[in-house]
């Protein structure tokens, strides 16, 4: 839902109700995960997706019906190979949607959400899904605050609770609840949708592959930094908009930078005056990803420095190097691809070979 925010908000802030379809479940290989939205709004705009285009004809009616009647509904589809025009999922997965109307008379804390959202603040938005609670109602957490009920004082305990420890991880998904907040009980179950800030991708070494893989990892949707000592290369002309640019001794940089375990460290300085003081601090801290550059002959030559410097087995076992996948790339932008594609599939827990040589499940469960 990040992505239209400020189509919503804008719909908001002028009292317009708009139908907001989510993602509240999906089962085999299925097409969006939860959280995906698609929302209809005055003049019947449509904003987002939830299925990549297999299910949004009917997702279009069914909000209009719940704009006019005011009921929040919940509608799965699945896939259906006995009625060729069933409306379905071609993937053979299936999705759970809730949709529900959205006004400052119906959820008077959702422009305090958007709010926070576009300000990289950290909210979650519980909804009830179904059961004895109304549908459709929502509490907004915050780590320090909360707006909202889901209808009683002991569920939205319950839930605050919970959410802050969803918060934290940045997990989004279904909890179910008694409708007094019992958790051992099933009677109610809840959305929970975390917004966390975007991850953060570090690129060390101001070089034009830096470039490149800052660009991609813009386009991915992390917060980029590139970092370099050399203030001639650091400069901010060199780099996409919106890519923070740092001029530092790499090592020093991310000793006073925060990371977490969805970071992901690029390591392209390919000097070892730069790179093994960095790695040796990058493999001491959590992080998603911690790639370097450079030959084989070069990583042989850091991992025996860093062994030297007093790393371990494990910590040199989460170093991919040479960065990327084997794509045969040469040009920046191609290992931007490269390097890009190795991110994504450590994440989701991909193989790197072709779609086409593989089996089973094309969609993995998130991982990290």
């Amino acid at each position: 839902m990040r992505d239209i925010l400020p189509a919503l908000h804008r719909w908001y802030a002028a009292g317009e109700p708009f139908g907001l379809a989510t993602v509240v479940s999906v089962s085999r290989s299925a097409p969006r995960d939860p959280g995906a939205a698609m929302a209809v709004g005055p003049g019947d705009e449509v904003v987002g997706s939830v299925s990549g285009g297999c299910v949004e004809g009917a997702v279009f009616e069914l909000a209009q019906e719940v704009m006019a009647s005011g009921e929040a509904r919940s509608e799965t589809f699945g896939y259906s190979d006995e009625d060729a025009f069933a409306v379905g999922l071609t993937c053979g997965g299936e999705i759970t949607l809730l949709v529900r109307r959205v006004s400052p008379a119906d959820d008077p804390s959702f422009g305090a959400v958007a709010e926070s959202v576009a300000a990289a603040r950290p909210v979650t938005v519980a909804t009830v899904l179904d059961g004895p609670a109304p549908r459709g109602a929502s509490l907004a957490v915050w780590p320090d605050g909360a707006a909202g009920s889901l209808g009683s004082r002991g569920l939205d305990a319950a839930v605050t609770a919970d959410a802050r420890g969803e918060l934290a991880l940045g997990a989004t998904g279904l909890r179910h609840y008694g409708s007094g907040g019992e958790r051992r009980e099933d009677a109610v179950t809840v959305f929970l949708n975390s917004f966390a800030p975007p991850p953060r991708m570090l690129v060390f070494g101001a070089i034009d592959y830096a470039a490149a893989v800052a660009r991609i990892g813009d386009f991915l949707g992390y917060r980029v930094t590139v970092c370099d000592a050399r203030p001639v290369f650091a400069t901010p002309k060199r780099f996409p908009d919106g890519v923070e640019v740092v001029v530092d001794w790499p090592h020093r940089y991310l000793r006073e930078t925060a990371t977490d375990d969805r970071t992901v460290i690029c390591v392209l300085t390919h000097d070892p005056k730069f790179d093994v003081p960095l790695l040796e601090e990058a493999l001491r801290r959590p992080a998603a990803y911690i790639g370097a550059m450079g030959s084989r002959r070069t990583h042989d030559d850091r991992t025996n420095r860093l062994r030297e410097s007093g790393l371990g087995d494990d910590q040199l076992s989460r170093l991919r190097s040479p960065i990327g996948l084997d794509l045969g790339a040469r040009t920046p932008e191609e290992v931007a691809v490269s390097v890009a594609a190795e991110i994504v599939a450590l994440r989701w827990g991909g193989s790197g070979a072709p779609l086409a040589a593989t089996g089973g499940a094309i969609h993995r469960p998130n991982l990290l």
